[in-house]
């Protein structure tokens, strides 16, 4: 009840002469909070009231994601087909798209207990390990994601043409430069590539 006063609040101010920037903000701010947090349908009604007044890439984002969230990857694919060509570019929107793809590359990964057998019989397994990864990125495991793809990198750095280094790469784009996870990701990448 609160989020839906709060954004009727925004919308109200939206409606006389348009919200403040520091109101959409922290709109914004909220919703992606909801969707961190598992509310998935708040932050989703949140993010469609926001884009619909004041269309953002943040906001169109955002909506996407929250469609991904609930399982909706086709629709979330279409909402950011839909959005401005100016906002195509935008790191919100390549981000969401980033993590579309992964999401899409995930539904087809193994089972992760028989993953990590085969892995424990072989641990030079690259195709299981980067299954296994997939497999860890679909349950939002996404440091355990970045260890099993470094440790390929680390081992064969060509193996697959480079397989590892570029789903490392698209991760990394999903989650934002922001998060934890892609910093600590990147510097230990960097350390592998130049040891």
């Amino acid at each position: 009840s609160q989020i839906k006063e709060f954004l009727a609040r925004v919308l109200e101010a939206a409606g006389q002469g348009g919200a403040g920037p520091d109101s959409l903000e922290e709109a914004l701010t909220m919703a992606e909070e909801m969707l961190a947090g598992g509310a998935h349908e708040d932050a989703l009604q949140t993010f469609a009231a926001i884009a619909a007044e004041e269309p953002s890439p943040r906001a169109i984002a955002g909506l996407a994601r929250a469609l991904l969230a609930m399982g909706k990857a086709e629709e979330a694919r279409q909402t950011l087909d839909n959005a401005p060509a100016e906002f195509a570019d935008d790191a919100a929107i390549t981000a969401a798209r980033a993590a579309i793809e992964l999401a899409a590359e995930a539904a087809d990964a193994g089972e992760e207990a028989g993953l990590r057998q085969k892995l424990a019989a072989d641990p030079a397994d690259h195709e299981s390990r980067f299954e296994l990864a997939t497999a860890l990125i679909a349950k939002g495991d996404n440091a355990g994601a970045v260890d099993e793809l470094l440790e390929i990198f680390r081992r064969d750095r060509d193996w697959n043409e480079g397989a590892a280094k570029d789903r490392l790469l698209k991760l990394f784009e999903s989650l934002g430069a922001a998060d934890p996870v892609v910093a600590k990701g990147r510097r230990r990448l960097s350390s592998l590539i130049f040891s």
